[in-house]
């Protein structure tokens, strides 16, 4: 110890102040618990938009889980078609061959969150990775991935999509969700490359960087949560995309009819004549409505992500000053208005 250490008091000494009370496993416990699941719950309650999505959200992952176990399977209960709201037994009506819609959507539910999150969650997942590896690490690694990712781009996946599901017949919802993506992570690699190269320059990188940090906490604390909007916006583009294009290619007969879709809904109501008959327009109309819904919930949530991962916005909620969404918190970010 140097001279003039000697000479301060030992309860002044800032190198030999101790802490006073050490948090044990449980108190650990309930800082993680509040910080990763309590703080976010309370960010996106203030928030009307995240706050309605998240509700439609949780009504389609209701219908998906309890509503396939209380309600029965579609099958044909009626000889001719009901209208909706006229028979408590068939609330929204039946088709033309007798089957009541509101068990169709319901079961049709499973199949669609499946292939959503596995698209979605892979395009994001992949397109993160790649995006953010390259942009921070540069050099061979970083032309050798923005290659593929330009081969990735330049192929048109739609045509791409429907040669792979005439060839393979895919019948799981997780494989024809990774189908459906399976070129779409390219576009979010070169978006995020192109943040991340931005990101990487600013003082609190490079002081982390002179520290010590190693590259996965430094992609982990200082990058990721900078661009977890635009991932946030990205996941939600890509899961509509997997929606819209599957509903496509079942109503369109190029994925076979083996599993319950509201795109199967459709070409029956379709090829039944519903277009032309006033009678018949429910059986459009509500898996239409399915489907808006649904990714209008998804829109809502990813226009008010902005604020979930604003660190000052969570610090107010972690401390509980926040009790109620202000326009001065609304989040004014471009990125929160792109799905808008």
């Amino acid at each position: 110890m140097s001279h003039s250490d000697e000479n301060v008091p030992p309860e002044e000494n800032q190198f030999e102040i101790m802490a006073e009370h050490s948090l044990t496993r449980r108190e650990r416990f309930q800082e993680l618990f509040e910080e990763w699941l309590v703080t976010p719950i309370r960010v996106v309650w203030s928030d009307r938009r995240t706050r309605v999505g998240s509700l439609i959200l949780l009504t389609y992952v209701l219908m998906g889980t309890v509503g396939v176990v209380v309600l029965e399977p579609p099958t044909s209960g009626h000889e001719s078609t009901i209208p909706p709201f006229t028979d408590p037994n068939y609330i929204l009506g039946t088709n033309g061959l007798g089957q009541p819609i509101l068990e169709q959507i319901v079961h049709a539910t499973p199949s669609m969150l499946k292939m959503i999150t596995a698209g979605a969650v892979f395009s994001s997942a992949l397109g993160t990775v790649v995006g953010t590896v390259s942009g921070y690490k540069g050099g061979r690694f970083d032309r050798i991935a923005m290659t593929i990712t330009d081969i990735g781009l330049t192929i048109p996946g739609l045509p791409l999509i429907i040669v792979i599901t005439a060839i393979f017949e895919p019948r799981s919802p997780i494989i024809i969700g990774f189908l459906l993506v399976i070129n779409n992570w390219a576009g979010l690699a070169r978006s995020v490359r192109s943040q991340v190269l931005t990101i990487r320059e600013e003082s609190y990188v490079e002081a982390a960087r002179c520290v010590g940090v190693s590259t996965a906490g430094i992609a982990r604390r200082e990058i990721l949560p900078n661009i977890m909007p635009y991932i946030m916006i990205s996941f939600v583009g890509a899961a509509r995309y997997v929606i819209f294009s599957s509903v496509g290619l079942y109503f369109l007969g190029i994925l076979p009819f083996t599993t319950l879709n509201w795109g199967v809904m459709l070409n029956l109501a379709y090829e039944s004549g519903a277009l032309f008959t006033l009678a018949g327009a429910h059986t459009i109309l509500m898996p239409m409505l399915a489907i808006v819904v649904l990714s209008y919930g998804l829109i809502l949530i990813a226009q008010g992500s902005d604020r979930l991962f604003n660190p000052r916005v969570r610090a107010r909620h972690a401390e509980g000053d926040v009790a109620d969404d202000t326009e001065e918190e609304r989040s004014t970010s471009p990125q929160a208005d792109l799905l808008g």
